[in-house]
């Protein structure tokens, strides 16, 4: 599987759709950074589950 990155992202650790996500929740909702970081971990995981039973 070739790893592709949005230009933008690049150079960060965590996939695009992550961190749009990510940066929705922390303008949607007004979280602490702590609560924040959790749900990026939480939303990378899930990503993460995805990938993994794509390659099955």
């Amino acid at each position: 599987m070739k790893n592709t990155r949005h230009p933008r992202y690049a150079r960060h650790r965590f996939p695009a759709e992550v961190i749009s996500h990510a940066v929705w929740l922390y303008f949607r909702f007004p979280l602490s950074l702590v609560v924040w970081e959790l749900l990026v971990a939480w939303k990378l995981q899930s990503v993460l589950k995805a990938i993994s039973r794509a390659d099955g």
